[in-house]
């Protein structure tokens, strides 16, 4: 008798749990289905590599009259610098330098002179070529700036070209570089892409922790309501004892698509809501995939000076090289020929490549762990993969270490670049949330048809169930509402 009251009871509750869960966050799922579907095709707007570099000129290398080690002393950044290149500004070239804690320097490789924040008028002539049709207007943060990752650059200054896409550019006053381009197309669709996908709303996103811990109580109810649903779409379906009429479903009407509709997608539905709530990490149980600073700086060690003097730069250089970078990899520096098509990587001597052995003599640094095995991959992988318009380069380097917390690193063998830290709980988040969220799987990843064709299917079903819920819910609650006001 006991145990048939606590299981009528657990039923109840769980009907209850399910209903208000599912009024409560239906408009939410709504916008997480349809705004999904969105960013299959449009992703949130980033300047990539090769754009950065198609922006920028040639070096003019006879007005390179400044040694790196000199731009380095009047950069005043102190220690090994995160990042370290010669680029053009306009027309003139420049030294671009980062400190590890963020600080930003630019000296001029003609003069040496340590280069001030960019006024509108140069940020005009830098990308419009002083165009009267480009508008500019300063920008500390908006929409398409709001994440941490561009708070050394700010304030930017939003230079909009004008042209019939509707380019805007946002250059940071700091440096004088270009950090991010959109177009029209691309905002519009990402305001019922991405924005409302991940709730990118600017009040909200600018405060990092207060919009995780949003998500992370929204995605987590969210869950509840589906996982609920789920349940009682098992529980009440019969294919043996039927109900009246041969039916494998109690319910009647609109009840009925809902319950078909969650019996053919209601798994998929909850693991992508439940996934969404993993991907917010909750209690910190996942490590960030990009590489700590202890790693970074075990990795570059500490190199003597570049000694080389401004007109052997153009030495390696290659056709259509746009940038220069120095990167400090094993207590060497590296010279980088950066061009369109990817980098290459020479020693500081100029005849020495970059290669496996080097790499991996800089990786056994890392955390006092021992590297145990060192692999090329030349194809992808159930763990290195292509995600949408991420392609993600080929070959790669995967570097697998004895800590304890059993790290792999991917590693461009072009020059070096820490593309990737996996450790143990990376890997485990790999199969939690990308894998179920994103339908990263085997067979799926190499093939972006097949892909888009699974999320398709799947979200259609989700909207099917997402749909006849809202409809439902808005029903009891107007039949609610008339009920009180008689």
């Amino acid at each position: 008798m006991v145990r048939r009251q606590l299981g009528k009871a657990g039923r109840r509750w769980l009907l209850l749990i399910h209903r208000w869960a599912g009024i409560t966050a239906g408009l939410f799922f709504a916008l997480w289905v349809f705004s999904g579907l969105v960013m299959l095709s449009v992703p949130f707007p980033a300047l990539t590599q090769p754009e950065r570099l198609a922006r920028l000129a040639p070096i003019a290398w006879d007005q390179v009259t400044v040694a790196p080690d000199d731009a380095l002393r009047r950069g005043g950044l102190a220690g090994v610098p995160a990042e370290f290149g010669l680029e053009m500004r306009a027309d003139e070239p420049v030294y671009r330098i980062a400190g590890h804690d963020g600080t930003r320097a630019t000296v001029s490789a003609r003069t040496g002179a340590h280069l001030g924040p960019l006024t509108p008028a140069e940020a005009r002539h830098l990308v419009a070529g002083g165009a009267p049709e480009a508008h500019v207007e300063t920008v500390e943060r908006d929409q398409w700036t709001v994440t941490a990752r561009y708070d050394p650059l700010r304030p930017f200054l939003k230079v909009a070209l004008g042209d019939a896409a509707g380019t805007e550019l946002y250059v940071s006053q700091v440096t004088g570089a270009i950090a991010l381009d959109t177009t029209r197309s691309e905002r519009a669709w990402n305001w019922v892409g991405a924005v409302t996908h991940w709730i990118y709303l600017t009040p909200l996103r600018a405060r990092a922790e207060l919009w995780r811990t949003v998500l992370l109580w929204l995605s987590g109810f969210a869950a509840l309501g589906a996982l609920s649903g789920l349940t009682i779409g098992i529980w009440r379906l019969r294919l043996r004892r039927r109900y009246a009429g041969g039916s494998v479903t109690p319910y009647r009407g609109l009840a009925r698509w809902h319950h078909l509709f969650g019996l053919a997608g209601g798994l998929g539905l909850s693991t992508f809501i439940v996934s969404g709530w993993i991907s917010m990490n909750p209690n910190r149980w996942f490590a960030a995939s990009s590489p700590p600073a202890e790693l970074r700086a075990a990795y570059a060690g500490t190199p003597p000076a570049l000694g080389l003097d401004p007109g052997r730069l153009r030495d390696f250089a290659v056709p259509d090289t746009r940038a220069l970078r120095f990167a400090a990899i094993g207590s060497r520096w590296w010279v980088i020929a950066e061009e369109i098509d990817g980098p290459r990587a020479v020693g500081e001597d100029g005849a020495t490549a970059l290669d496996a052995r080097t790499i991996a003599a800089a990786a056994q640094g890392f955390a006092d762990a021992p590297l145990r095995s060192m692999r090329r991959l030349t194809a992808y992988d159930a763990y290195w993969y292509p995600h949408g318009t991420d392609l993600r380069p080929l070959p790669v380097l995967r570097l697998r270490f004895g800590d304890r917390a059993a790290t792999w690193l991917h590693v461009d063998p072009r020059d070096g670049t820490i593309l990737q830290r996996l450790d143990r709980s990376g890997r485990i988040n790999r199969w939690l949330f990308d894998a179920p969220h994103r339908l990263d799987l085997p067979g799926l990843t190499g093939n972006r048809y097949l892909h888009d064709a699974a999320q398709w299917i799947l979200n259609l079903l989700a909207a099917g169930i997402v749909v006849t819920g809202l409809v439902a819910g808005w029903r009891r609650l107007r039949r609610i509402l008339v009920a009180r006001r008689r």
